[in-house]
């Protein structure tokens, strides 16, 4: 009952005192017992008394028991709900007081919220035979069908409204309940299917990097191998010390290294676990290796700290390419190359002069396209062309991207 009408009173109790909720309820129908004894509520129920009329604090003999029944109503719901009954069913016939049927309906609700769908059944059907017991005894009592009637009317309503209420509650926590169930299980179909498209994903990289493995491994080093055989046939062949086989030394030496470089490459992409790139050679080794390709290099390193990171492998992308090119379209040339400090960052300034102009090569243009974009990339620039009798690649790459 104190459930169903929610007492600001007991509210305010509860918080000022801090006791728990069937404390308080006990204590509030404690009360309530009191003062119905005080204000003579007995006899309240004359059809159904065997005892003749007595003082209003005969009531306090089933109230108090029954009000201690409220401690008793979430921890052992039913057997609170049975001693409740009987408390209620000898109030009836002895004082005809309130509380026990008030104790009896808060019983019920609670009974109600607690036991299980099953045990929830049974009790409607217990309720309805209560209900009807009690309509026949007044008829038997009284003898009067409109008395009848109001009992079955009262009783019914009071009870059934207790029960419907403690049965609505459990229905909305039991929902409550497959909702949380079923939120949890979206959760989990949607970890899971992130963790399907990962592994997807994963696949599919892992199939693209084998695709990639075995182009490089079937096609190009297999050119470069071949490049480097040849090479080194020739070699093997008599003849004096002469720049053609100072050349083929360095083709031989450059295809080695270019072969052992996609051997690694190779490696890495097969390899299902992260594993560190091929090193790249830094500026002063990219000019060693182009004077043994033929070229005249010149380096001119001002930096006053080393470029690291992206910006690192900026600058010697640049220089390995601008090297490349000279080698390519002007063997034997003089190539001067500059490092910088610059507002911008880094400056990395390659002039190729003189050299043997190969009319009938020429490049696709990709490799400086590929610069331009991967410079930009990170903020700098770069400019590429004719000048000076020459080529020169002028190039500004921000530190910034380290």
């Amino acid at each position: 009952m104190t459930a169903l009408l929610a007492l600001p009173a007991e509210t305010a109790a509860r918080r000022w005192l801090g006791l728990p909720r069937p404390v308080i309820d006990a204590l509030a129908f404690s009360v309530l017992a009191v003062i119905a004894a005080r204000a003579g509520l007995t006899g309240l129920f004359g059809f159904a008394q065997l005892l003749p009329p007595v003082s209003p604090w005969w009531t306090l003999v089933t109230a108090l028991p029954a009000a201690s029944l409220a401690l008793w109503k979430h921890r052992a719901p039913g057997a609170a709900l049975g001693a409740a009954t009987v408390l209620t069913i000898a109030d009836l016939l002895t004082v005809g007081g309130l509380i026990p049927l008030f104790v009896l309906v808060d019983a019920l609700y609670a009974a109600a919220v607690t036991v299980s769908p099953t045990a929830r059944r049974r009790l409607l059907g217990a309720l309805v035979l209560a209900v009807a017991a009690l309509t026949l005894f007044a008829l038997a009592r009284t003898g009067d069908p409109r008395a009848m009637i109001m009992v079955a009317v009262q009783t019914g309503g009071i009870l059934g409204m207790a029960y419907w209420f403690g049965t609505s509650v459990a229905q909305s926590r039991m929902l409550m309940d497959q909702s949380q169930e079923l939120a949890e299980l979206h959760r989990a179909a949607a970890e899971n299917a992130a963790r399907l498209a990962e592994q997807n994903r994963a696949e599919a990289v892992r199939e693209e990097r084998e695709q990639m493995a075995r182009e490089l491994h079937d096609v190009v080093a297999g050119h470069v191998a071949a490049v480097a055989i040849r090479s080194e046939a020739t070699l093997a062949a008599p003849g004096a010390d002469s720049p053609e086989r100072h050349a083929l030394r360095a083709i031989r030496d450059t295809s080695l290294h270019a072969h052992e470089t996609l051997r690694e490459m190779v490696a890495v992409l097969r390899s299902d676990h992260d594993t560190a790139a091929p090193a790249r050679p830094d500026v002063p080794a990219l000019a060693a290796q182009a004077r043994a390709w033929g070229l005249d290099v010149v380096l001119d390193d001002r930096l006053t700290a080393p470029a690291a990171g992206a910006a690192d492998q900026a600058v010697r992308r640049i220089v390995q390419e601008a090297l490349a090119n000279a080698s390519r379209h002007a063997p034997g040339s003089a190539v001067r190359v500059g490092l910088s400090e610059e507002p911008g960052g880094i400056g990395v300034r390659i002039l190729s002069t003189g050299g043997r102009r190969q009319a009938g090569l020429s490049g696709s243009g990709w490799g400086l396209h590929l610069l331009h974009e991967r410079v930009a990339a990170l903020g700098g620039s770069l400019e590429a062309g004719a000048a000076e009798d020459g080529w020169l690649v002028n190039a500004v790459v921000p530190r910034a991207a380290s």
